[in-house]
């Protein structure tokens, strides 16, 4: 189709989603023509055109327009510069900030769900979520001793081409926005170290008193991942202001789960620059998981309290007064800043550098406000250099990377290497071929000798099912190496000498 006839279509495109009115069709189409460096159409029929699409039909139209504009010279043909122009495409269609941080509040009025709703299903509609990358990712269930994990393999996040990542390093680095998660992003047009956000919006809401904003993340790990972030850029802290913040935001939106990253290097595994939360909606396994032993806390016995049966450390709290769950929260957070058990190999501190931090996890059950308080410990040695409680040296062939909240809640998000890795290693399975000289493979090598020791009889049919169970069994031996006391009676133990110096 013509550069014109895509232009109509996508004009249709917003129509059909609401992002634009009647009322704006020919605006939009002028913003598109200056867009594309274009006078006009070609014909008066051709001006007045708005061909019949489906929301199905973006991804292809964004595509043509690419096409065209690498073919003029307006961009460059690669994912990173084709991904800035069709953000600036988009951009022509999206509500102002005003509008949309309007419509959210009249539907907040009704209901947080039906503001929350609309807010999500505009950021799909405007491609800000990218529909049709988020449905390439791999999902499935894993079932362990620890109940199901669920196990992605995230394709969504376009990789970086060369030429792109030789462009970046040879750019003066800018101050502006100061990271991707400020405030200055909604509307900023990008470059090829900073993410096109021209088709990006924010809700400010207000958390512990304090000036906060609301999104939702482009790469959806899971259901309405949203994100909350200080409109100030201001370095991770936990603290007691976190846990009110946590609390503020499950009361304005009781339908969604929120929880904090930590805030030291590799128990931290996200933006430390940046104060931020992440949630949704979504039932993660931590929250299904079940409490093993009750436990009451002097000054506390009106909050219930409980180590959680799950891989890393929890002590989950509960009550339907939330300043008491705020001031039990800080109380674990203070002790456990300064907490050391030579015995259990947790030292809040060597060389003056501190190790023990938090990672909290904030949901709503009917009336009563729940915390989950997961212990943190970043120290490292020789032995384990990227940390003792972080994915250990055998699992790196799966997981190398930081735990980070969403794992640790019990939702694998690994990378995208693995889908092809997988497919090859069935295939090699089935074929009985040797991949320990493989330039790619021969990390799992020892891997696959575990798997072929375990299953009697692999087939061509059962395989791909074998090796997702595997990798889902992997990740849960990640998360049992990120637990700072091991479900073992000495490691049970061990959490209980913490529990009583509470």
């Amino acid at each position: 189709m013509s550069v014109f006839e895509n232009i109509n279509r996508l004009v249709s495109y917003g129509l059909k989603t609401g992002l634009i009115g009647s009322d704006d069709v020919i605006f939009t189409k002028n913003m598109l023509l200056m867009t594309l460096s274009l006078d006009g159409f070609e014909s008066a029929e051709q001006a007045e055109s708005l061909p019949d699409v489906s929301v199905g039909d973006l991804e292809g139209i964004l595509k043509e327009l690419l096409d065209y504009a690498v073919e003029k010279g307006l961009c460059e043909n690669g994912v990173v510069y084709r991904d800035l122009f069709d953000t600036k495409l988009m951009g022509c269609l999206v509500p102002r900030p005003s509008e949309v941080i309007a419509t959210f509040n009249a539907l907040y009025q009704k209901s947080a769900k039906e503001a929350t709703d609309y807010f999500y299903t505009l950021s799909q509609n405007t491609d800000y979520i990218r529909r049709y990358r988020v449905c390439k990712d791999l999902k499935w269930k894993t079932a362990t001793k620890y109940g199901e994990l669920d196990i992605t393999i995230n394709l969504s996040k376009p990789e970086k081409d060369p030429k792109a990542i030789a462009a970046a390093k040879s750019m003066k680095q800018g101050g502006y926005p100061m990271c991707l998660l400020c405030k200055e992003n909604v509307g900023y047009a990008g470059r090829v170290n900073h993410a096109a956000r021209e088709n990006h919006r924010i809700i400010p809401i207000s958390l512990a008193g304090e000036n906060w904003g609301f999104q939702y993340s482009p790469y959806v790990y899971y259901n309405e991942h949203c994100i909350v972030f200080s409109l100030k850029h201001t370095p991770m802290l936990i603290c007691k202001k976190t846990f009110e913040r946590l609390l503020d935001f499950v009361t304005l939106f009781p339908h969604y789960t929120l929880g904090s990253n930590a805030d030291l290097p590799i128990v931290g595994g996200s933006i430390l620059t940046h104060d931020h939360f992440q949630g949704g909606a979504y039932e993660f396994p931590m929250a299904r998981a079940k409490v093993e032993k009750s436990v009451t806390i002097k000054g506390f016995e009106d909050v219930s309290a409980g180590i959680v049966e799950w891989p890393l450390s929890v002590l989950r709290i509960s009550s339907a007064d939330k300043n008491r769950l705020v001031a039990l929260a800080d109380h674990v957070l203070s002790v456990w800043r300064g907490y050391s058990d030579e015995n259990a190999f947790i030292f809040a501190e060597t060389d003056g550098e501190k190790h023990n931090t938090i990672t909290p996890i904030a949901r709503r059950r009917g009336e009563k406000y729940e915390l989950d308080l997961v212990l943190r410990n970043n120290i490292t040695t020789a032995e384990h250099p990227l940390g003792v409680y972080h994915p250990h040296a055998e699992l790196h062939h799966i997981k190398k990377e930081n735990i980070g909240l969403i794992e640790v809640m019990g939702l694998a998000v690994l990378p995208s290497r693995l889908k092809a890795e997988l497919s090859d290693l069935a295939g090699a399975i089935i074929a009985g071929r040797d991949i320990s000289g493989d330039a790619v493979l021969s990390k799992h090598a020892p891997w696959v000798k575990e798997i072929l020791g375990k299953y009697s009889d692999i087939t061509k049919d059962s395989v791909d099912e074998i090796l997702r169970t595997e990798t889902g069994l992997v990740f849960a031996r990640v998360l049992e190496d990120a637990g700072v006391y091991k479900c073992t009676e000495s490691g049970r133990q061990a959490f209980g000498r913490f529990i009583d110096s509470l």
